[in-house]
Order: structure tokens, then C-alpha cells, then sequence
């Protein structure tokens, strides 16, 4: 029990570390660095590159996701009940619907944007719309991950209640 219990926490760790140092820190400083730099294009570099990141990350994500899953899963068939077990699934399957979500869809149609324009969205006047279209989806995201935020710390707090 103490393996699988051991198996959540890390995996718990990592997703909601990673979304609050993407979130958090790499982005702010990025952007803060390369505008405070005056870095032509830096602004559409970062941009690329943080677009990546979560690239990669949401595939981080999708495999803590799995191992939470297993764990809690593994769990209840060995015993004792994991407790609170069934809003701790259910929490866990908004928090990976919220995953997807923002990994596949709204990365797509930020893509989506990218090749209609033929430069980074960033770069385009504040009034013009398809900016506004990228800042909605971008607001959407930021409160996806706030979500994935808030869900693992409730899960966190949930596995650090727990008894061996």
C-alpha cells in the first residue's frame, strides 16, 4: 500500500509542480526577459517555445494521470478503500478531461491560428480579432490549468490524509 500510495504522491508532485513552474515561473520570466531585453521577435520565440513546453508536458501529465489512476485503483482492489474514493476519481478524470482538453483542442486551434496568419499571434495589434480569438483561447487555458492546479492539491491533500 505504501508503493502505490508512494506512486500518487510523485506522480501527484510532478503534475502540479510542473503546471505551477510552466505557469508560474517559465512563462512570466520568459516573456518579462525578453521584453525587458527588447529582443526583436522575442516575444514570438518564447511563444514557440513555450508552446513545446506544454507539448510536452501535457504527455507528462497523461502518464501521472495514469499512475494517480492505478494507484488509487490498485488500492481499492488490495485494500483498505482508498477513502473519499469515488470524488477522487471523479476529480481525477475532470483534471485529465481538463488535460486533454487543453493538450489537443485548444493547442490545435492555437496551431490552427498560427498557420492562418503566418505569424505568431502575439505579434498581431491588440484590437484585431484574431488576437482576440487567441486570447480567449489563452484565458481558457490559464483557468484549465488553475483547475489541474486546485483538483492536485485536493488529491495531494486526500493522499496526505490517508493512513498507511
Amino acid at each position: 500500500m505504501r508503493v502505490l500510495r508512494y506512486v500518487a504522491l510523485v506522480a501527484l508532485a510532478i503534475w502540479v509542480g510542473g503546471m505551477v513552474t510552466l505557469g508560474a515561473l517559465v512563462a512570466p520570466v520568459a516573456f518579462a526577459t525578453v521584453d525587458a531585453q527588447r529582443i526583436e521577435g522575442g516575444r514570438a520565440l518564447v511563444g514557440v517555445l513555450f508552446g513545446a513546453l506544454l507539448h510536452r508536458f501535457h504527455v507528462v501529465a497523461l502518464g501521472a494521470a495514469v499512475a494517480v489512476f492505478a494507484s488509487l485503483v490498485g488500492r481499492r482492489l488490495i485494500g483498505p478503500r482508498p477513502i473519499h474514493f469515488g470524488a477522487r476519481v471523479a476529480l481525477l478524470a475532470a483534471m485529465l478531461a481538463a488535460t486533454l482538453y487543453s493538450g489537443f483542442v485548444l493547442t490545435g486551434q492555437v496551431e490552427q491560428i498560427q498557420r492562418e496568419v503566418g505569424v505568431p499571434s502575439l505579434t498581431l495589434p491588440d484590437g484585431d480579432p484574431v488576437r482576440a480569438r487567441f486570447n480567449r483561447l489563452h484565458g481558457l487555458s490559464v483557468a484549465l490549468m488553475g483547475f489541474g492546479v486546485l483538483g492536485g492539491l485536493a488529491l495531494l491533500g486526500w493522499e496526505a490524509a490517508e493512513r498507511s
